[in-house]
């Protein structure tokens, strides 16, 4: 059974990696892909075949899947390139046979007015245009997305965003790895649109409170106007482009595209997903 993960130089993709080492596949079976190959040495060292995968470079995508009975396509990070990127993924998939495609999306992609789900929904009209055996995990926000929102607040003291009291139904990188890992091992998911998320919807107060257990001092949300974050992004240096995106983030989640709640990820890994104080815990530490 072999297994194809793509972005394997990237956190989620490396923990899959791991996953399926754990779940006891053969490391000869397990194909870790990714730009950087000398950041897979000790993976290599392990037995797994590591490969240059460049979502940017057929050529590289179609040899990585060669053979492949499986492939985990972990979405690319490059906002804007993504629907051409993971084309080329598809279109290597379709052609080496692949039995099995896995696509980590975005929560509700299909629906959602979340900035970054419209790239997601063309990826998943492709996968059902390609007419492989697919599988769709529709992560939902990754608790590791805060770790500078949390490392500023072990300085300020405070936490700020314009998300009202929009809630945030995320997990770690973690938890959905192990998501993904049940999904390759496992049987009668092909054909599923998964909407993965955190057990608990925490609002930014929750993540504040969570930051003072873990750091043992005061921390508070301050809430902002959109106007109002927009000017403090801009004050400390960040691009129109990136602050634009930000705060758009941010409505999207005072909107509730990110609330939802499910128990579907918890079913697929037999265990509670991590805690958000644990989790906060991990990344402070």
């Amino acid at each position: 059974m072999s297994i194809v993960v793509t972005g394997a130089t990237g956190h989620l993709g490396r923990l899959v990696v791991e996953g399926l080492l754990d779940a006891g596949v053969a490391p000869d079976q397990v194909v870790a892909g990714g730009r950087s190959t000398d950041r897979l040495a000790d993976l290599a060292a392990r037995g797994v075949r590591v490969v240059t995968l460049d979502y940017t470079d057929p050529a590289t995508v179609a040899a990585a899947l060669a053979g492949a009975e499986k492939v985990l396509l972990v979405s690319s990070s490059e906002v804007g390139q993504r629907v051409a990127q993971h084309r080329v993924v598809v279109d290597a998939a379709v052609a080496a046979g692949v039995q099995h495609l896995v696509y980590t999306s975005a929560a509700h992609a299909d629906t959602s007015d979340l900035v970054l789900a419209p790239e997601h929904k063309a990826t998943e009209e492709l996968l059902a245009a390609s007419g492989l055996p697919v599988t769709v995990l529709r992560n939902n926000w990754y608790t590791e997305n805060y770790a500078q929102a949390l490392q500023q607040a072990a300085a300020t003291g405070e936490i700020v965003a314009s998300v009202g009291e929009g809630r945030v139904a995320s997990a770690t990188r973690a938890d959905y790895a192990a998501g993904a890992v049940a999904v390759l091992t496992g049987t009668g998911h092909a054909g599923q649109a998964y909407e993965l998320s955190g057990d608990v919807a925490w609002t930014h107060h929750e993540l504040a409170a969570a930051a003072a257990e873990v750091l043992g001092r005061p921390v508070t949300y301050r809430a902002v106007s959109t106007e109002e974050h927009t000017q403090i992004l801009r004050s400390v240096g960040l691009d129109e482009g990136t602050t634009g995106f930000v705060t758009t983030l941010d409505a999207d989640i005072a909107r509730g595209d990110l609330a939802d709640a499910t128990d579907t990820l918890r079913t697929l890994i037999g265990r509670p997903t991590t805690p958000l104080v644990d989790a906060v815990r991990a990344i402070l530490a």
